[in-house]
């Protein structure tokens, strides 16, 4: 049996190896492409998909501000190819770099899986290693409806690299997925169906945001709530041919089909149970702060951790991983109390903290501070009657327990209120001791703290 002093398993996050660990003999397993589920298949190439549909939308509301404008048309091949030719490289490039840029590094294709504790197997090839990284992240995964895999149904892997642009397009699920590329298929002129379980979409979001979200996708989208799929079928099994949808009695007809109710971890796939490593009822590989698995030497992170599902977690972990390898005296640990997320759809969404539902489920005293985009005067120039920002603020504290932003630029307008939470300030001090930018965006936050503030002071 081979020995590594490192053996990381996806190279994802868990390609960001520090210099410091340069030395060591490192075996890094890859099962598919290089790079991991951001670089790929998730939220860098959606992004980029995601700012012509904002573009087109744009046009297409133009005269609400006194331009004559429209779309004459969408060419996907030319984005899809704008797209995958800057990724595609990067990860190659990656590849070749790992493969070829450290003689101590050795990267193995294939797939990993557990044989013993700290024992793993790769296409009949055993090792081991003092340390050994669990990164291996999420898979889509399909929901129990009859005729999916038959009907050559697509997941956000898949879907964005189609040859030909689907007029009819159908999403199952509501989730952020669902919305980043049904509005990406609807900005660029498909006509866009979509099922979900539940009445709103967005659904673990603060309520108020989920329900505005519904509201306003529902405009663009057309929307079956509380409805699921009983079964799908390809017409004639010809992969040509459109999709059939019977739900509830009724059939909807469509090009392509987008599925998008969830992510599985990849715990499975790696055989973590026989590596002795203990799991979440959902499969999860349960770990500390520290990243440390239940098996000493085995780190996790990521999806196949966490349920956050975020890039920029994954990542914090990942420092926090390898770094405790080689500090055991200083160990570091991950703070989750201000992990922020956002929804690239149309509207953006942006939260941290707190919805409502959670503070009265921890049965904390709170106040709620609100501000329209459309009551600021950079509101009034986007002629904005839909966007918000609310922020939760604990009543005997005056700390920021939560803050949601619906609206255009949400991702970047919130940022001052993730700090204010993660280095413990006031409202009043983020409010009142800081200066804002007239008559930019952020004086929705501004304004949304400032009510909030008076309502403490109100008692």
């Amino acid at each position: 049996m081979e020995t590594f002093d490192l053996i990381i398993v996806g190279s994802g996050s868990g390609n960001a190896i520090p210099e410091e660990m340069a030395g060591l003999r490192i075996a890094l397993i890859e099962r598919g492409v290089f790079g991991g589920t951001c670089l790929n298949v998730g939220c860098i190439p959606s992004k980029m998909f995601v700012l012509p549909a904002d573009v087109a939308e744009s046009a297409r509301h133009g005269e609400r501000l006194g331009v004559d404008s429209r779309v004459d048309g969408v060419d996907w091949i030319a984005i899809r190819d704008r797209v995958f030719g800057r990724i595609d490289p990067i990860a190659s490039g990656g590849e070749e770099y790992r493969r070829n840029g450290n003689a101590n590094l050795e990267l193995i294709q294939g797939t990993a899986r557990f044989v013993a504790p700290k024992e793993l197997e790769v296409d009949g090839r055993r090792m081991t290693a003092p340390q050994i990284l669990v990164a291996t992240g999420s898979r889509a995964s399909f929901p129990p409806i009859a005729g999916l895999g038959e009907a050559g149904a697509h997941t956000s892997d898949t879907i964005m690299r189609l040859d030909r642009f689907p007029a009819r397009l159908g999403i199952i699920g509501g989730g952020f997925i669902a919305a980043e590329l049904g509005h990406v298929f609807s900005g660029y002129g498909a006509a866009v169906t979509l099922f979900n379980r539940s009445e709103r979409l967005l659904r673990t979001e603060d309520a108020e945001i989920s329900t505005r979200f519904t509201e306003i996708f529902g405009r663009r989208v057309e929307l079956r709530l509380g409805q699921v799929p009983d079964r799908v079928e390809r017409k004639g099994g010809d992969p040509d041919a459109p999709i059939v949808i019977y739900h509830d009695g009724d059939e909807t007809e469509v090009d392509e089909l987008l599925v998008a109710t969830g992510r599985t971890p990849n715990s499975d796939l790696i055989d973590a149970e026989a590596g002795g490593l203990t799991l979440h009822a959902d499969g999860r590989i349960a770990v500390d702060r520290t990243m440390a698995t239940s098996v000493d030497g085995v780190w996790a992170i990521g999806d196949v951790t966490n349920s956050y599902q975020l890039k920029h977690l994954a990542n914090a972990e990942a420092k926090a991983a390898f770094w405790n390898m080689t500090h055991p005296d200083d160990l570091r640990r991950v703070d989750y109390r201000t992990v922020p997320h956002a929804v690239f759809g149309d509207p953006q969404v942006a939260t941290v903290g707190l919805t409502e539902a959670d503070a009265i489920e921890q049965d904390i005293d709170y106040v709620v501070g609100r501000r329209d985009y459309g009551a600021t005067a950079y509101g009034w120039a986007l002629e904005d009657g839909d966007s918000f920002a609310k922020v939760l603020l604990d009543r005997s504290t005056g700390l920021l327990i939560g803050a949601h932003i619906l609206g255009p630029q949400a991702a970047t307008l919130i940022q001052p209120l993730i700090q204010a939470m993660q280095f413990e300030q006031t409202a009043e001090s983020v409010a009142e001791q800081v200066f804002y930018i007239h008559p930019a965006l952020t004086e929705v936050v501004e304004n949304a703290l400032l009510d909030g503030v008076e309502q403490l002071r109100q008692g």
